[in-house]
């Protein structure tokens, strides 16, 4: 676990979660004095995203609001190894929870550090809400986009699901088999797609706005951010079909904030889970942003970071 001298702004640290070092980005506020305390975020980032991607824009954003945001690569993704033995993009949903419970005890190591809040955005969301069902020292949790609803998203075409969970268990054979990584496009999008290739193939319902961010040329994609790829480990859908952040909302008892929008083609994601909480929970819908709006575009990212601040400065 690193121990340097912490200065306002972006300051590189590790941590353990499964015996390695993960790497993170902590974003301290502007006059950042360590002999103060703060309340502190721990970062979930998208599927299947690296820190310099969502955290990288929200870290600064919550710095700004005077917080301090913990971003990292989660166990075998970026800049983060791999377990002995095993491959890298392997983003399982099991280890990102342990890996968000390790992130909130180096926190909680930290001396400045006050309350501990968790902010997830897309699979982040089900991540935040997953890990905060059981860790109660995250005290509140805000999802943005948040893909916490598996059933009524992921299972209504069981046809499709069938042929995806079929893929995915040749894929974990293959690699147990050759012991070497079986590496797929899990959007339908490989790193040297154009736009107009990606959008002509029709494989995917976001297709434009995806490309925009994830594609060759897009603002976050295999080009500007070097320690990421659209390529993923084969057998993700083993994992990511049983995600479980709308299985167990009702037992959630940290105050929630759900912040998504209306008009995206992922709003039951967000809507079908904030109808199976008990706790204290607020909902913030917009129509004129779009699910991605939210990863990067300045007004939506406004937006939602405001909320998130106002409901976490309470």
């Amino acid at each position: 676990m690193t121990t340097q001298h912490l200065t306002a702004g972006k300051n590189e640290v590790t941590f353990k979660s499964f015996g390695m070092d993960l790497a993170g980005d902590l974003y301290l506020p502007e006059g950042f004095d360590e002999t103060k305390t703060y309340k502190a975020i721990v970062g979930a980032s998208p599927f299947p995203q690296v820190k310099d991607q969502i955290p990288a824009t929200y870290g600064p954003e919550m710095a700004a609001r005077g917080f301090i945001y913990l971003g990292f690569d989660y166990l075998g993704m970026g800049d983060s190894p791999a377990l002995p033995g095993e491959h890298k993009q392997s983003r399982y949903m099991f280890r990102l929870i342990e890996n968000t419970w390790d992130a909130v005890s180096y926190l909680g190591t930290l001396p400045f550090v006050d309350e501990i809040y968790g902010l997830g955005v897309c699979q982040g969301g089900s991540i935040i809400a997953s890990s905060a069902v059981t860790d109660h020292r995250i005290k509140k949790i805000a999802m943005v986009s948040g893909m916490m609803a598996a059933d009524g998203f992921q299972w209504t075409d069981r046809n499709m699901v069938n042929q995806q969970i079929a893929a995915s268990n040749a894929s974990m054979q293959k690699m147990y088999e050759t012991g070497e990584p079986d590496y797929v496009a899990p959007f339908g999008l490989n790193d040297e797609q154009s736009r107009e290739d990606f959008v002509g193939s029709g494989v995917n319902p976001m297709a434009g706005e995806s490309y925009d961010y994830y594609g060759r040329d897009g603002v976050k994609g295999p080009v500007a951010v070097p320690t990421y790829t659209n390529m993923h480990i084969g057998d993700q859908g083993m994992q990511s079909l049983i995600s479980i952040g709308e299985a167990y909302a009702d037992k959630i008892v940290q105050p929630s904030l759900t912040i998504y929008s209306s008009t995206a083609f992922t709003a039951p994601c967000s809507t079908q889970f904030v109808a199976k909480l008990t706790n204290e929970h607020e909902e913030l819908a917009f129509d004129e942003f779009s699910h991605v709006d939210f990863y990067y575009k300045p007004e939506a990212v406004k937006a939602s970071t405001d909320a998130v601040a106002e409901f976490f400065g309470r």
